[in-house]
């Protein structure tokens, strides 16, 4: 089961960025489209994959379950790249052998942009609504209250987050090398065939499978609980919240969800749980009113939310500096000499860096950090720890990026715009923050899989999963606002700002530099929440069963 989870997830990873890492191309080179519009296009298409996230998230938490909703979206997933290699082999990349570096496509009709359409959003449709739910599916299968399956349960997450990024490495060089020479159909079934594998390894796994059913709508959960309290506004509570209603063992029973121990943050929230007494009279009979009287359980549900939440306020900056990776890192590398002797590198090639970054840190952390860790202090790191390190990482990173840019601005040809070695600095330079930025990912965003998985209450483990998707997203959002304002504050008669179309005039140095400075703020700010927080706590299953007896 372990590795069926991290084999399914690099095959699906390699499918979905056969589409994406090169989507860009396909819109400027196939169907015409100028940078700008192709650039507007991909940021809508990637912010739509997140947001689909959300509902597969939603509609497993509430009513499919894990597994179903991750066999549906898969299937979806593989429609959808099916449809876009036919689409493109019978309609769009025509002549045959078009759309590399110098062919062009011929025009196509409004049928053939739209089933183009049609099919790169069922590809984000699928993959979306998928991926939150695949990594808590596969830490499902894991018992933590079991010592071993716990211990197995932690380094699920690591090589589930190393899959994706070998599936992503070799998107970046294979398939990213057929589709730059114009073999878009082929990087396309690729991708196809990939997914195809996914979706029957992920179907071969059904007899061992774990399986839990939906805990009901979580939304209609969190609206009983405000809507109670508020009810119960001028309620007068027992000391130590004494006589708060306990949960049902027979409800809890059925959906196998664990009990939630009561804690005291947010105490307006426990009269939602208050029992008067006409309620008394009512739970007699048997009777209970949800959106009058709900259980501790639910309350501390919505506890939970509300403390994660500002934990995953904090991890959006991070998701900014990460971002600067697939953008500004390569527009860096650009303007950096690239070529050994006749041999040219691709600037975005440089991410390769960045994910075997990831592969050795995943190593270094679980066999040599970790365990002396543990040796020294008779514990191990803590998922907020090893995000705050992350944190720490990410501000070294940009640091390096921008000590870079100084050196590269020094070796540049001011007047050269897209000439051959604008600057004679070579590109092999940002090979530190690439490895910088892959070492914070294994403590960033393993960390963070890890931690909303855990402290997600059992029935928002994939929403909890989702919030990582959707740091990334609103990660994009934040970034290209931030150069907007950047760009229009630096911009001056004299002064084209610091991130212009050549970059030897301007000075991208100072944008690191403030990413490194808004990051270490972040970091500060995350320092306050980490100590604020407080961990959710279980009751064990075995104290469950003893109490419903």
């Amino acid at each position: 089961l372990f590795n069926n989870g991290t084999v399914n997830q690099g095959l699906a990873t390699l499918a979905f960025f056969g589409v994406g890492v090169n989507l860009v191309l396909f819109l400027t080179r196939v169907l015409g489209q100028d940078n700008a519009e192709a650039a507007n296009n991909v940021s809508k298409w990637t912010g739509t994959v997140y947001i689909f996230s959300l509902l597969g998230a939603f509609l497993s938490d509430s009513y499919w379950g894990r597994f179903k909703t991750c066999a549906i979206f898969q299937a979806i997933f593989v429609i959808g790249l099916a449809s876009l290699s036919i689409t493109s082999y019978v309609f769009l990349v025509r002549p045959k052998g078009c759309g590399d570096e110098h062919t062009p496509c011929n025009s196509h009709s409004s049928l053939h942009i739209a089933l183009f359409y049609l099919s790169v959003y069922l590809v984000a449709l699928g993959n979306g609504g998928y991926q939150p739910n695949i990594a808590t599916f596969g830490a499902d299968q894991f018992d933590e209250e079991d010592p071993k399956e716990g211990h197995s349960k932690i380094a699920f997450f690591s090589y589930f987050y190393l899959a994706l990024n070998l599936g992503s490495l070799f998107s970046n060089t294979i398939l990213g090398y057929f589709e730059d020479e114009g073999m878009w159909v082929i990087g396309f079934w690729a991708s196809t065939a990939s997914a195809a594998m996914a979706l029957l390894l992920f179907l071969c796994g059904i007899p061992r499978y774990r399986h839990f059913t939906p805990k009901g709508n979580p939304l209609s959960r969190v609206s009983q609980v405000v809507i109670a309290a508020t009810r119960k506004w001028k309620v007068q509570m027992m000391p130590n919240s004494e006589g708060l209603f306990d949960d049902d063992d027979k409800e809890l029973a059925s959906n196998g969800a664990r009990r939630i121990l009561h804690t005291n943050g947010f105490r307006f929230l426990d009269k939602a749980a208050v029992i008067t007494s006409s309620e008394c009279d009512k739970l007699d009979d048997g009777a209970r009113n949800p959106w009058r009287l709900c259980t501790v359980t639910q309350v501390e549900e919505v506890k939970c939310i509300l403390r994660l939440l500002p934990i995953w306020l904090c991890t959006i900056l991070y998701s900014v500096v990460f971002t600067q990776m697939a953008s500004l890192f390569v527009e860096q590398g650009a303007a950096m000499r690239t070529n050994i002797s006749t041999f040219h590198i691709p600037p975005a090639s440089m991410s390769s860096f960045d994910i075997l970054s990831v592969a050795a840190f995943i190593f270094i952390y679980r066999r040599v950090i970790d365990p002396v860790f543990a040796r020294l202090t008779k514990s191990s790191l803590t998922e907020l720890q090893r995000m705050g390190i992350g944190l720490v990482i990410a501000i070294c990173a940009m640091v390096s990026a921008g000590t870079v840019e100084i050196f590269r601005l020094k070796h540049a040809n001011k007047d050269c715009l897209h000439c051959d070695d604008s600057s004679s600095l070579s590109i092999f330079w940002q090979i530190p923050q690439y490895v910088l930025i892959g070492a914070s990912e294994v403590f960033m965003y393993v960390g963070q899989l890890e931690f909303f998985n855990s402290q997600a209450p059992d029935g928002l483990k994939s929403f909890g999963s989702a919030l990582c998707m959707t740091s990334i997203s609103f990660g994009n959002y934040v970034s290209s606002l931030l150069v907007t304002i950047v760009m229009k504050i630096s911009a001056t008669d004299n002064m084209p700002g610091w991130i212009p179309g050549n970059l030897n005039k301007g000075h991208l140095d100072r944008f690191y530099f403030l990413l490194a400075a808004l990051t270490a703020a972040d970091l500060a700010v995350y320092i306050l929440c980490a100590k604020w927080y407080k961990y959710i706590k279980f009751e064990s299953r075995e104290a469950d069963a003893t109490t419903a007896v």
